[in-house]
């Protein structure tokens, strides 16, 4: 007898949370999914949706989810360009916004950390190349509590932009001055109110208090690269976005999207 598909594993998403993201979605619909007139579609609103989320969860190829799902690669990308936008849109209310992550931060410790969003490297999209990394990519700054509870996660911006510039963005800056302390790697040594690791001046090795204390801050850091961690298993934003880059942005808020819903059920 043959098994049915583990829809969780490859989308991410267990059997009441797809319940829900498709309950979701469907109040979006402009028209009905299963249409009453017509050619039907070749997959069924949960099927398109476990499409859709299982894309930006394993970021395997169109022709591959084409094959699991026995239709046309261009089905694929059909029912990938249609959904993704809305689940963006269902998923919207659950993405903290400044406002909110300012509250939460409220006198508590903030980690930040910078990350960047891979993807191909456009002809003309020289802005992309992010020196640090040596890729190319969209960049955000992530922030969360001492637990690596994630409160906040920037908008992308090229590549090339260097963290401490993410810090200057208003939304970013009214989290931080309403957090108590907020603690960072090198890449933040000189922002105004961020505990950063000593760096190693050029004539000397550090001090062993200078190590310990780089030790504690590592440390202390861990939680957001854990957290970092958890937010690219939806593997869209660890692996080369693929897609055309007119759609990374709705992508992204997507897949951050669907990683605060799967919270909201934890």
């Amino acid at each position: 007898m043959e098994k049915p598909l583990r829809f969780d594993r490859m989308s991410g998403l267990d059997a009441e949370q797809l319940d829900e993201l498709e309950r979701m979605v469907d109040e979006l619909l402009e028209k009905p999914w299963d249409k009453n007139k017509g050619r039907p579609r070749e997959l069924n609103l949960r099927e398109a949706l476990v499409v859709t989320s299982g894309y930006m969860r394993q970021n395997i190829t169109e022709e591959v989810w084409a094959e699991i799902f026995d239709v046309n690669q261009s089905t694929i990308s059909r029912y990938i360009t249609f959904l993704t936008p809305l689940i963006d849109q269902a998923t919207a209310e659950l993405r903290p916004s400044a406002q909110e992550a300012a509250e939460a931060t409220r006198g508590a410790i903030a980690l930040v950390d910078g990350t960047l969003w891979p993807c191909w490297s456009w002809a003309g999209e020289r802005e992309l190349w992010a020196g640090k990394y040596k890729t190319t990519g969209h960049g955000s700054l992530i922030i969360t509590n001492l637990a690596g509870r994630v409160t906040f996660v920037s908008e992308p911006v090229p590549g090339n932009q260097h963290d401490m510039a993410k810090l200057k963005g208003p939304e970013c800056e009214m989290i931080l001055e309403a957090a108590g302390d907020a603690i960072g790697d090198k890449g933040f040594i000189g922002a105004d109110d961020i505990i950063t690791p000593v760096r190693k001046p050029r004539d000397r090795e550090l001090y062993m208090r200078e190590h310990d204390y780089n030790n504690q801050i590592s440390s202390l850091r861990a939680p957001v690269e854990r957290a970092i961690a958890n937010l690219k298993t939806w593997r869209i934003l660890f692996t080369d976005y693929r897609r055309p880059l007119k759609t990374f942005l709705s992508s992204f808020r997507a897949a951050i999207g669907l990683y605060f819903f799967k919270e909201a059920f934890a």
